[in-house]
């Protein structure tokens, strides 16, 4: 295993953490080499706006940076997919936040904007094949985790029925995408399979 593929495996587990701590209202979660414990009030639909913004421009971001550094052209059109269809959500979310005249709120301890910044980092880092394998590990784990959350704490939370359907009416992309991610991912190691 190469240097730069275990630091993009530890930058995914530190988003994938932040993300479920990010929507999480108490707890614990635990790895293989980390506890976190989670405390943070209980969550309003201002706050669940501004996860929900959050979550989609840290995609827009590798979504991004995967146009420009993919290895190959099935990831940098996937990169483009992603930032595409994220940014189309985000201003969804925008949208009716402002039609609701909510203010997004970030959580006050917002482990996640740290986590999205070293996986960048470790993103940026990597090149040729070992990017675009780290990217789409980063995809499935940084899905995975949104869809975790959105079911487990962001959906029971939410108050207000038209931010609930917007979720509900989004999730599947989400889904999407963590399957695309992966199918690419298996589809890019038996490419390179002598």
């Amino acid at each position: 295993m190469t240097k730069s593929f275990l630091a993009a495996t530890t930058a995914v587990a530190s988003l994938s953490l932040a993300v479920a701590a990010f929507a999480a209202d108490k707890g614990t979660i635990e790895t293989s080499n980390h506890i976190v414990v989670v405390s943070a009030p209980a969550l309003d639909d201002a706050t669940i706006v501004a996860i929900f913004d959050a979550a989609n421009t840290a995609d827009i971001e590798t979504g991004e940076l995967a146009m420009k550094k993919g290895s190959t052209k099935e990831v940098r059109e996937f990169g483009a997919m992603l930032a595409r269809d994220h940014k189309a959500v985000r201003q969804q979310g925008r949208d009716l936040a402002a039609k609701l005249g909510v203010v997004p709120t970030p959580p006050a301890d917002d482990a996640s904007a740290k986590a999205h910044a070293a996986a960048m980092k470790t993103l940026r880092a990597a090149r040729g094949a070992a990017f675009d394998h780290a990217f789409l590990q980063h995809e499935v784990a940084f899905h995975k985790a949104v869809i975790d959350a959105v079911n487990a704490t962001l959906l029971p939370a939410i108050q207000n029925a038209e931010l609930k359907k917007l979720v509900v009416t989004v999730a599947p992309a989400f889904q999407a995408h963590m399957i695309a991610a992966d199918n690419l991912d298996k589809k890019q190691i038996a490419s390179r399979q002598p």
